[in-house]
């Protein structure tokens, strides 16, 4: 069995499409990160759609972003963080799960829960969950899983869930090959179509994420050392905040780079910042599908990215739509920033047809193959 017949046989013509009770339960319901914002995208677009949607998280963040209103309900298991391994920390457990099974208790018939982290599953594994459908997920790909800790609690607490997906077939085929028999593929939707696209006019270079280990963005800066030089009247425009901010700037200081590289912080307006630029470079260790690259084909800007996970690789076709590097070889991630920075018309050309390509990702479409997957897996 592979990712491709377990989809096959998902896809059902004609099946029915009654509206349910979903359930989102992730660590956090307001936590930075790209996993907090599908779970809203996705949670508005079902409710858009009639379903009843509830949003869970474990414990509080403690760094939130700013959600505004939601036309859903949220509930926050735990006030503080919860007690350390031991007993202690399995009694906190088992009670906070009661909550949630008087949650699911409550839901309709044919309700769904959406794990949306495997460390929240520990507490929806306690929960009674009968009657449910659960749906186990990993936001990203199985290279980076197996790297760290969550490989071996995916494989533990998903093996049993109605279905685990990943975000690529590949990914899927790859925990297939683990054993993980209930594994299949869903891919994140568009999070905007903008009307406007960018003119990519604008001699600006940007990065979008969180400043973490995981976005690279201390690789991005060495990349930029190289390409600077070649292009002096460029920027390169770094939106995102985070834990590695004075080290990352101490690094920009070091390469003396603080004349071409503009700190912008978090912004709540992407496409804003996407228009400003002409080219997206995304530098990660690691990722999933990753949403700012999506966003910045949407607004028709090219991107040259690390080649780190299938994500990166279903989403942009290299030397059609954008430009792949090696993972981690800022050398040749210059070159591809340098090929684009040197070239309207490839500029041009390569993001429009970024624009089109990434249109196969509506949410028309994603949440669609949702709805599919739900009826499928009531029967």
């Amino acid at each position: 069995m592979t990712a491709e017949t377990t989809e096959a046989a998902e896809r059902v013509p004609g099946a029915a499409d009654p509206r349910r009770d979903v359930f989102f339960v992730s660590n956090s319901v307001d936590e930075l990160g790209g996993v907090t914002s599908w779970s809203h995208q996705m949670a508005r677009l079902f409710t858009g759609r009639g379903h009843r949607v509830h949003v869970v998280g474990i414990t509080p963040s403690e760094v939130p972003q700013e959600l505004g209103e939601v036309p859903y309900p949220t509930t926050t298991l735990y006030a503080g963080q919860p007690p350390r391994p031991g007993r202690a920390r399995e009694a906190s457990m088992r009670e906070e799960a009661t909550k949630l099974t008087a949650l699911f208790r409550a839901a309709r018939p044919g309700a769904v829960v959406i794990v949306t982290q495997v460390w929240a599953m520990e507490w929806v594994a306690q929960a009674d969950t009968y009657g449910l459908t659960v749906i186990g997920m990993s936001h990203e790909s199985y290279a980076y899983s197996k790297a760290s800790s969550r490989f071996h609690r995916v494989r533990r607490h998903y093996r049993d869930v109605d279905r685990m997906l990943a975000l690529t077939r590949e990914d899927a085929d790859l925990w297939i090959g683990q054993g993980m028999n209930n594994a299949s593929y869903m891919p994140n939707p568009l999070p905007f179509m903008p009307e406007v696209p960018s003119a990519r006019t604008e001699k600006v270079v940007v990065s979008i994420g969180r400043l973490h280990d995981q976005k690279g963005i201390d690789m991005l800066l060495d990349t930029w050392a190289e390409v600077a030089p070649r292009h002096p009247d460029w920027r390169l425009r770094i939106y995102g905040s985070g834990e590695d901010e004075e080290i990352l700037k101490k690094q920009c200081t070091a390469l003396g780079l603080d004349a071409c590289v503009e700190w912008m912080g978090r912004t709540s307006d992407v496409p804003g910042a996407l228009r400003g630029g002409s080219v997206f470079a995304l530098s990660s260790r690691g990722e999933g599908f990753p949403l700012a690259l999506m966003e910045a084909m949407a607004m028709g800007v090219p991107c040259a990215a690390f080649d780190c996970a299938p994500g990166v690789r279903e989403i942009v076709h290299d030397g059609v739509d954008g430009l792949l590097a090696g993972l981690g070889n800022t050398g040749e991630l210059a070159r591809r920033l340098d090929t684009l920075m040197s070239d309207q018309g490839l500029r041009d050309g390569m993001g429009e047809r970024a624009r089109a390509g990434i249109q196969r990702y509506t949410t028309t479409e994603i949440v669609h193959r949702w709805e599919e997957l739900f009826a499928f897996l009531e029967r």
